[in-house]
């Protein structure tokens, strides 16, 4: 199905989606969660565990590329009705994140700021971002990426050492716990409309998925302190992403009247689902999401 149609097919769904978000959203507000004070002086903070460090450097740049995610959806979605009002609401949320983390990092003093802006500028000059070629794609790569993103944050909030860090970490992983509910209902739907399609994307997207920080300068090694440290690893994503979402609520093995291409597709998804489950429980420090030889 081309993107246009699915897109048109859907349309009630995400109209349904957007109202729901609406009435679940809670407003919230960045200078509540964070104490406005005096920041430490240089070298005051106990210093982060490293792969706690790594977590909060890696989560504010991921939120400050928000431009380039915008930019993706906004040109696939469209700009009228009910997926260009979410486009918009999604990135007026999405910034609300960044503001928060920045300001908590700053007042907490738990991070260099120097390094931090001159990483922020890296990061968007470079303009590194996930691409999705078809709808189909988009829908699938940003329900995982959102539920990945979530749990995320919500485990680096439970590794700071204070609870304004947790509360503000708690926070933002509830607004992107709102965002993947939405993408994953978009899936389900579209899976009832085009079943051989979208089994097609999911195991394009499963097996080629990264996390969105991939342009962040020396990303590679703050991935490997951030699995080490158990945020974010093979495992995590295996047993809380994988498993409960693309076999658990997509039910990708239940599917019927797949074409042929379809169900070859099918295969190598869980054949791939059933490798990374063995290796996570091997390799409990492996930073890479997918594997190599895909």
């Amino acid at each position: 199905m081309d993107d246009a149609t699915l897109l048109a097919e859907l349309l009630p769904t995400a109209e349904r989606l957007v109202d729901r978000h609406l009435g679940i959203a809670k407003e919230w507000f960045p200078h509540d969660l964070v104490e406005w004070r005096a920041p430490p002086v240089a070298g005051s903070p106990v210093p982060l565990p490293d792969g706690v460090a790594s977590a909060v450097f890696v989560n504010v740049l991921t939120e400050d590329n928000l431009p380039y995610y915008f930019a993706s959806i906004d040109n696939l979605f469209g700009r009228d009705g009910a997926w260009g009002y979410w486009t918009r609401r999604w990135t007026a949320e999405e910034g609300r994140h960044s503001i928060v983390m920045r300001d908590y990092l700053i007042m907490s003093g738990n991070i260099d700021p120097v390094n931090l802006e001159r990483a922020r500028m890296a990061q968007v000059t470079g303009g590194v971002s996930p691409h999705a070629v078809t709808i189909a794609d988009a829908f699938v790569y940003l329900a995982l990426q959102e539920l990945a993103t979530r749990i995320a944050h919500h485990n680096t909030g439970k590794a700071l050492p204070d609870a304004e860090g947790y509360a503000v970490m708690k926070r933002v992983a509830a607004d992107e716990n709102l965002h993947y509910l939405f993408y994953r209902d978009l899936v389900s739907a579209a899976l009832e409309i085009d079943p051989s399609g979208m089994m097609e994307a999911i195991k394009r997207q499963v097996l080629t998925f990264e996390m969105p920080g991939t342009g962040i300068p020396d990303f590679a090694r703050h991935a490997r302190a951030i699995a080490r440290a158990g945020i974010y690893d093979l495992r995590v994503h295996h047993d809380s992403i994988l498993r409960p979402v693309v076999l658990g609520h997509w039910d990708v093995t239940g599917r019927q009247g797949l074409t042929s291409s379809a169900e070859a597709a099918r295969d190598r998804l869980l054949q791939f689902i059933t490798r990374l489950g063995r290796a996570s429980a091997r390799f409990k420090d492996e930073p890479r999401v997918a594997l190599d030889n895909r």
